[in-house]
């Protein structure tokens, strides 16, 4: 049994106006749709690439880095960008990790110390999404909970792709939306998570 604390089991849900405060510089030009398309085996060799990228230009900085989102599961229909966790010590010191992330063609578009003190970057190409969070955050906890099970609930997986289909389809005027949209999915979720893991 595992009991997590409740900074793992609340979700903080951004309103979009956070997220709008939160912009810095250009959105990514992949906010303006929602685009979903079946599972690509590829997607954990993209990882993987941007992975041995981020272990060259920061080494030892790096605490933790993981692949998550929804190209993190076999099988899970999912926007073709990859999504990435980057645990470093301190997210408010960005002169240690921000110059050598842009060395490597990456721009910060979000800073939200709101958020666990997060920071979202994109690559050049804009299918990354590059999370930096600092060590002891709880969101890339959840990240990893969600992620494995989903891999290991083939039904939590189908009901989240047929979500984010009808989503997309639904928000195709309102991109914006579309993530918001998926919280009450999302949620219910967490909660079989959770309650599993106190079983």
């Amino acid at each position: 049994m595992t009991e997590y604390p409740p900074e793992v089991t609340q979700r903080f849900h951004a309103t979009a106006e956070q997220v709008s405060a939160g912009l810095v510089g250009e959105p990514p030009r992949t906010w303006q749709s929602i685009v979903i398309t079946d599972h690509d085996p590829g997607w954990a060799d993209r990882f993987a690439a941007a992975g041995a990228h981020l272990d060259d230009a920061l080494g030892g900085l790096i605490v933790s880095l993981e692949h998550v989102g929804s190209t993190s599961v076999p099988g899970l229909a999912a926007k073709p960008i990859i999504d990435i966790d980057l645990l470093v010590d301190d997210t408010t010191d960005e002169g240690c990790y921000l110059p050598a992330l842009e060395g490597l063609g990456y721009r910060l578009v979000l800073r939200e110390p709101w958020w666990h003190g997060h920071r979202m970057l994109v690559n050049t190409a804009e299918d990354v999404n590059l999370h930096v969070w600092p060590r002891d955050a709880p969101e890339p906890v959840r990240h990893r909970l969600f992620r494995d099970w989903l891999r290991s609930h083939p039904e939590d997986r189908d009901l989240y792709a047929a979500t984010k289909r009808r989503l997309a389809r639904d928000a195709a005027h309102r991109p914006s939306d579309y993530s918001l949209a998926k919280n009450d999915v999302i949620d219910a979720i967490y909660a079989r998570i959770f309650a599993d893991s106190r079983s």
